[in-house]
């Protein structure tokens, strides 16, 4: 039993299904994009790309704008000569803006086309039942020296624990001196992770708080509140948790930046 269909899809992100286009092609058509429906406009069209059978995986959304009559002059650069051939001013090039309301499913949503796959172009309302949703795939953990990491990315990994479990695995496991870069300014700071969680711990910390509860820095985030925005986290050295507290600070407070 069908329990979701792609129009209830477009509901949930506020499209109205009478006033969206379905299209179908295969991946191997170039011109997709640039396709005419007899004169009706809708006011989105929502692409997909052709799969095995009657299967269909969603490419992306598009507003649909103004016009212009398909005549010889209008031929994009680089289009293949067989469609060349169909621009004689019979018919329509639309101007579309792509939109990312599902930018999210974009690759991964699966619906049925049916039967009639022959016709390419459907009704946003035509009930399409869906068939899959692909989660992402994990990512694999590129190694400490290559960790440079924009305060939006760290967030990122720090939120998604099923997709970066290799990177919540490999910075818990060590301590670390870490560096933080103010990229609009190139201030730095120095710190040192330790404890239960490690380096994760730590950098976990900064961005929950933004600051990290350093001095310097909340005064910073105090005056710009969208600073961290601009924060880039790197490693400086690896250490492991099986050293003592001590020996991971003593060593560096002398060596360690301060946040001007």
């Amino acid at each position: 039993m069908v329990i979701l269909y792609f129009s209830d899809i477009l509901k949930k992100v506020g499209l109205d299904p009478k006033k969206v286009k379905l299209i179908r092609h295969a991946l191997s058509d170039k011109v997709f994009k640039e396709c005419a429906d007899n004169g009706k406009v809708y006011e989105y069209w929502v692409v997909f790309i052709s799969g095995k059978g009657t299967l269909a995986q969603l490419y992306a959304i598009y507003k649909v704008g103004d016009y212009v009559s398909d005549t010889p002059d209008m031929l994009p650069e680089g289009m293949p000569e067989k469609e060349a051939e169909c621009y004689k001013g019979d018919n329509a090039i639309y101007e579309l803006t792509k939109v990312d309301l599902l930018k999210e499913y974009e690759g991964k949503l699966t619906i049925d086309w049916g039967p009639s796959t022959r016709k390419w172009d459907q009704k946003g309302t035509t009930e399409k039942p869906v068939i899959s949703i692909m989660p992402d795939q994990k990512k694999v953990f590129m190694g400490y020296d290559e960790a440079l990491l924009s305060y939006d990315q760290l967030k990122e990994i720090v939120d998604n624990k099923e997709i970066y479990e290799a990177w919540h695995i490999a910075l818990k496991s060590v301590n670390a001196i870490y560096l933080i870069v103010d990229t609009e300014t190139g201030k730095q700071y120095g710190g040192s992770a330790y404890g239960e969680d490690g380096l994760f711990g730590r950098w976990c910390c900064y961005v929950n708080s933004h600051h990290g509860y350093n001095k310097k820095m909340k005064e910073l985030i105090c005056y710009y509140p969208e600073r961290y925005h601009a924060f880039q986290f790197s490693t400086l050295q690896i250490l492991p948790k099986t050293i003592i507290t001590e020996d991971v600070v003593k060593p560096h407070t002398t060596k360690v930046a301060c946040f001007l």
